[in-house]
């Protein structure tokens, strides 16, 4: 996008390194700036834990300046962020599978309502969320050692954290589910909890599982007190609609913890 460009080339004037270089020295954290309005102040929060929604950049931005200076390389593990120090390294966990994955902070964004950071096309790739686009995942900061920084930067998985159990990641879901969205958040992630009224537009349902037989359909929906409905040649089995974001966010932890771990939360329209 035009407003990443611009963004780097305001940052770069900065003098803040050769445009190019690959290093981890000198670390940049920059002063704060503003983009469609949002004031950004970065920060070197080294406790730095939070969900949100992970979105990816691909080969769109190839060879383009990031905000450190570096060429972006949609097949390098790397990531953009509003506010942490570049470079840095952060943990990226997908709340829906509990895969996590560690990448390289070296450019700013992304800046849409409720995404919280834009990982490179190759980090969404081995993140498991390149197909969803944008993905619900926690993010925390790490501190890899030197080989593991050169692992990072040989697209290897370097597995700095465990990888959460279903009831940690109910507990980060339940916590996503607890912030302002300002209504549905997309497509297999948890609502917000303004979601619209039941019937209109913005309620949603638990997407279970999929079945080729009815029979087994309706037998998990019995369990689940679900229903079911035809999706193509396949039964789905849902549960809702929900119109409170925190009550579908219990409802999905809940889902996980039995075992089904690609539920998701989808709006009502997508039936």
């Amino acid at each position: 996008m035009r407003w990443r460009a611009e963004l780097a080339a305001l940052l770069l004037l900065g003098g803040c390194g050769t445009t190019g270089a690959l290093s981890d020295r000198p670390v940049k954290i920059g002063q704060p700036y503003a983009v469609g309005g949002v004031r950004y102040v970065p920060e070197d929060r080294r406790d730095y834990d939070a969900v949100g929604y992970a979105s990816w950049y691909g080969r769109d931005h190839a060879g383009k300046p990031t905000a450190n200076g570096e060429r972006f390389d949609p097949g390098a593990l790397t990531a953009a962020h509003p506010t942490l120090p570049m470079p840095s390294y952060v943990a990226v966990t997908a709340l829906d599978s509990g895969r996590t994955i560690t990448v390289r902070v070296n450019d700013r964004g992304p800046f849409s309502r409720g995404k919280l950071i834009d990982l490179s096309r190759a980090a969404a790739r081995m993140l498991g969320t390149e197909a969803a686009g944008d993905a619900p995942v926690r993010v925390r900061r790490v501190y890899p050692t030197a080989e593991q920084q050169r692992a990072v930067a040989r697209g290897r998985r370097v597995a700095m954290l465990p990888e959460p159990t279903p009831g940690e990641r109910a507990e980060q879901l339940r916590r996503l589910a607890a912030q302002p969205h300002g209504g549905l958040a997309p497509a297999g992630a948890p609502v917000a909890a303004d979601a619209a009224p039941e019937g209109g537009q913005g309620a949603a349902f638990i997407r279970v599982a999929s079945f080729a037989s009815r029979a087994n359909a309706d037998g998990l929906a019995a369990v689940l007190g679900g229903s079911v409905v035809a999706a193509g040649r396949y039964w789905q089995v849902r549960l809702g609609p929900y119109t409170d974001g925190a009550a579908a966010a219990r409802s999905l932890a809940n889902v996980v913890a039995k075992g089904y771990r690609d539920a998701s939360v989808v709006a009502a329209e997508s039936w």
